[in-house]
């Protein structure tokens, strides 16, 4: 079926958000005031690495490597003042990540574990097609949008840094991510018509303000593992736990948002996902995976930490989604209309 394409406009670049602590409060001065030498930036205590100071800290530095942000100069993103501030901010993040994750089963056991549990990730699948209200669907997406509207470019930061014939495969995935040479099929466009049709604004960055860390960490891991090349295998292990993982989960929500009322618009983001990615998990493991690990065997640690972190954050998300979907308040930091009250 073909559908009629809908431009969604969306602004070039988010508004700084709103701090919410001393440390995310000392980045956002610093990008109020003109980069210079001298520019220094103020190092308050960290405080909870999975809290909402540090993760809104993190999120704004890396959002300099994508679209930045309005009427912030472009010079910050390789300040040293700045870079200074996010390797604290990573180094903790990163510790804490370890930490939650623990020690990763070999990489063969860990992908196995990927193929044979359909109910891998949060939960939110599930809940939405069985009990799920609009509202729920709604802020779902909110949280989500902080990535899939910039669907894949974190994982695009790891393709110089991988050997052929694995980077060849990975940007083969990628392709598809990207509309496979059409705009109005990119994974990111999709998104954000689906957003239009919940009546959410699909404007890139919308929400930051609104979505709390708990959906900042599972963006700013993808980030971190993005941008350094030390980290290129936990990269890779992200990109497959996502790919192998989301047929199922896609299924549900479409089904879920169907169910909830979405046009034909409203599902194609995750009706795409049930085919792309079924073929993808084949691609990621037989063709990005398996020659990456015969050419460099420590890899194979990295990429199973990769799987074991994202399964970390992402259920750290699932559980503050539910937890507060359960209890009948909503999940982010202001509710949506027609939704509950946070004390509720």
């Amino acid at each position: 079926m073909t559908l009629p394409h809908r431009t969604i406009a969306t602004a070039p670049a988010p508004i700084l958000p709103r701090p919410r602590g001393p440390v995310s409060a000392a980045v956002l001065d610093a990008l109020r005031t003109a980069p210079a030498p001298a520019s220094r930036i103020a190092r308050p205590p960290l405080g909870d690495p999975w809290g909402e100071d540090l993760q809104l800290g993190l999120y704004t530095c890396y959002e300099l490597h994508y679209r930045g942000f309005a009427e912030v100069d472009p010079e910050w993103e390789w300040h040293p003042a700045l870079l200074t501030v996010r390797s604290a901010l990573e180094h903790a993040f990163l510790t804490a990540v370890r930490r939650e994750a623990g020690a990763p089963p070999p990489l063969a056991r860990a992908l196995a574990a990927l193929l044979a549990d359909d109910t891998a990730g949060t939960g939110a699948s599930r809940h939405l097609l069985d009990s799920g209200q609009r509202w729920q669907v709604c802020e779902y997406l909110a949280h989500r949008s902080l990535y899939h509207l910039k669907e894949a470019d974190p994982q695009m930061w790891v393709v110089p840094r991988l050997p052929n014939p694995a980077k060849a495969a990975l940007v083969a995935v990628q392709y598809d991510e990207y509309g496979a040479g059409h705009p109005e099929r990119a994974h990111a466009q999709l998104f954000a018509e689906m957003m239009a049709d919940f009546g959410l604004d699909p404007g890139y960055g919308r929400y930051l303000d609104t979505v709390p860390a708990p959906a900042l960490a599972v963006v700013n891991l993808m980030s971190l593992f993005g941008l350094h090349r030390s980290l290129r295998g936990a990269l890779v292990g992200q990109f497959a736990a996502v790919e192998i993982t989301s047929p199922p989960g896609a299924a549900r929500l479409a089904a879920a948002l169907e169910r909830l009322g979405a046009s034909p618009a409203g599902t194609l983001f995750y009706r795409e996902h049930v085919l792309a990615d079924a073929v993808h998990e084949q691609l990621v493991r037989r063709t990005v995976i398996m020659p990456l690990v015969e050419g460099d065997p420590s890899l194979g640690p990295d990429i199973a930490f990769g799987i074991a972190a994202t399964a970390a954050v992402e259920e750290r998300f699932g559980s503050h989604l539910l937890g507060c979907w359960r209890h009948g308040r909503s999940s982010l930091r202001t509710p949506l209309e027609g939704a509950p009250a946070l004390g509720a």
